[in-house]
């Protein structure tokens, strides 16, 4: 294929996408149909078809460009670089002020593109899934990279302080994936549906801190002050 038209193909592809993002933006994914996607890029029905075969594909391709446009791998390895194993409470609070950065960098319409990947993972797992296979590893969630880092960090730091946690490290990181997950959609929802009592009060950087402290105290560290 000639260079210009494989640009003038990847191209159309993209417009796809980002028009997938703008509709997943506005309703949840289990919800989106191929027809909303047709409608948002003004593209009839044979030219949509004509670069993507079916509506997952298009999602796998939006997921793809929401991970690979928004990783925290080098924000997490340059903490890791640093760390000091004697002072490794110190990593623990900078991985989530890390965090809450990038929770609060990348906006609310993205992180509800996410709750809705979530949901659809809740109400049709399979479909979920077999959109999960067909993407690469380099391409997965930025969550997933940060677990499996501070999972060996938190190993070597038991070891080596000879810690004694409150639960195994497998049950910490969990919780931890758990909490996210909680921060997000407390965010999501009080920025979306601002309520009197709560508007403003829900910042990520309080709640990241607070769960940088539970962490903390769950692998037998002192919490910072």
């Amino acid at each position: 294929m000639p260079r210009v038209s494989e640009e003038y193909y990847e191209n159309k592809r993209r417009e796809i996408v980002e028009a997938a993002y703008r509709v997943c933006c506005r309703k949840p994914i289990s919800s989106v149909e191929m027809k909303d996607i047709i409608a948002e890029t003004g593209f009839s029905h044979g030219v949509i078809y004509r670069y993507y075969k079916d509506l997952d594909e298009v999602l796998k391709d939006l997921v793809i460009t929401i991970n690979s446009n928004n990783k925290v791998d080098d924000r997490i390895d340059a903490i890791m670089a640093r760390a000091d194993i004697s002072d490794w409470e110190r990593t623990v609070y900078e991985i989530c002020d890390m965090l809450a950065d990038y929770m609060e960098g990348v906006g609310t319409d993205l992180l509800k593109v996410c709750i809705y990947s979530d949901m659809l993972a809740m109400t049709d797992p399979e479909r979920a899934m077999n959109i999960a296979k067909r993407i690469g590893k380099d391409e997965q969630s930025p969550l997933l990279y940060a677990a499996g880092i501070t999972t060996e960090f938190f190993n070597e730091v038991i070891k080596k302080n000879k810690l004694k946690p409150v639960s195994s490290v497998d049950e910490i990181v969990q919780f931890f994936i758990v909490n996210y997950h909680g921060i997000q959609s407390g965010y999501v929802l009080t920025e979306c549906f601002p309520v009197e009592h709560v508007e403003g009060k829900y910042r990520p950087h309080d709640m990241f801190r607070n769960l940088a402290t539970s962490v903390v105290l769950m692998l037998g560290g002192k919490a910072k002050k």
